[in-house]
Formats: C-alpha cells, sequence, structure tokens
C-alpha cells in the first residue's frame, strides 16, 4: 500500500517480497556502521515483519522508499514509536542505500514523513535517535529542521537526540 509520494520517491509498506532488496542495505557494513552490526538475511525478514506489525498496531512504521522513476527499492523511512527516558516519542528513521548517498532521497523522505506525523497523526513532537559520529544522518535531521535536543545512553550506547515541535513549523 503507498503511504504517499514526493517528487522522486514513493513511501509504500513493505512486503515480505522486499527481503532481498532491503538485504542491500540493512546488510551492507557501510550503511550499517552505527548499529551494533548489519543484518543477516533473518534479520531483515524479521525487520520487515516488525514494521508490518507496527503499520497494524500503530498505523505506521518504517515505509519501503522506492524511486518514482523506476519502482526500485532505495531504502526505508517512516516512524517508529519508541520509549526514550522512560516517555513514549515518535521517531523519524532512514536508511538508502549506499549507491544512492548523497542525492537528498534521506532528507526528501524524512520530510515528507515529518509532515505526515504533524498533519495526520497529530504528532506534537518528532524525534530522531543518532549516534553522535553519525554526522551524515545529523545533517539529515538538521535539513528537515530537528536540533539537537539532549544526549543519553540509549540501549547501552551514546546517542544524540534530535527534535522538532509542530509548533515550529507554523511560526
Amino acid at each position: 500500500m503507498t503511504v504517499f509520494q514526493t517528487p522522486r520517491l514513493t513511501l509504500r509498506d513493505f512486503e515480505p517480497e522486499d527481503t532481498d532488496a532491503l538485504a542491500k542495505i540493512l546488510s551492507d557494513s557501510e550503511t550499517m556502521r552505527y548499529y551494533p552490526a548489519p543484518y543477516d538475511r533473518v534479520g531483515v525478514t524479521d525487520w520487515i515483519e516488525r514494521n508490518r506489525v507496527r503499520y497494524e498496531k500503530d498505523g505506521f512504521g518504517l515505509w519501503a522508499m522506492l524511486l518514482n522513476s523506476t519502482a526500485e527499492l532505495i531504502g526505508d523511512c517512516g516512524l517508529v514509536r519508541q520509549s526514550v527516558d522512560g516517555v513514549d516519542e515518535i521517531e523519524i528513521g532512514y536508511h538508502v542505500r549506499r549507491d544512492h548517498w548523497g542525492r537528498g532521497y534521506a532528507p526528501e523522505a524524512a520530510r515528507a514523513c515529518r509532515d505526515y506525523a504533524f498533519s495526520r497523526l497529530e504528532a506534537d513532537q518528532l524525534i530522531s535517535l543518532i549516534r553522535p559520529e553519525n554526522r551524515p544522518s545529523c545533517r539529515v535531521a538538521e535539513k528537515i529542521g530537528m536540533t539537537l535536543w539532549k544526549e543519553l545512553m540509549w540501549r547501552k550506547i551514546p546517542h544524540h537526540v534530535y527534535c522538532i515541535k509542530r509548533v515550529e513549523l507554523t511560526r
């Protein structure tokens, strides 16, 4: 199911058939260098299934990111519930296949997810949990208007928490 489109991208629900295409992203050691480890095939299958459960439970999750021009799956982007310091937050997350880095796809998709969360979900605040050394991901957060809110240990690893509030977009 298509969730929404941007000028260059379509974001849609993941399907089990997306495993091979998503593995090119989540199994790549360079793309996943800020995660504890890249995902094996079982991990990729579980990733898809976790998001399919999120669609049912929350009405959102990480969605498959496809190029409009070719319908090729080049990443994921979406919204995920996270518990941060005991508070339920909605996080914008994103991954782009390495051969498509630097083309602006992550900020384009993340901006659309931000707007979707504020308009359709009526979220008051969105976050992104980013390892401090992951400067490219920090730049994506900054490009969509997020600012560094705080630093914390999350899952026993230091993270920056970037944040944007809905009222910041209406000013």
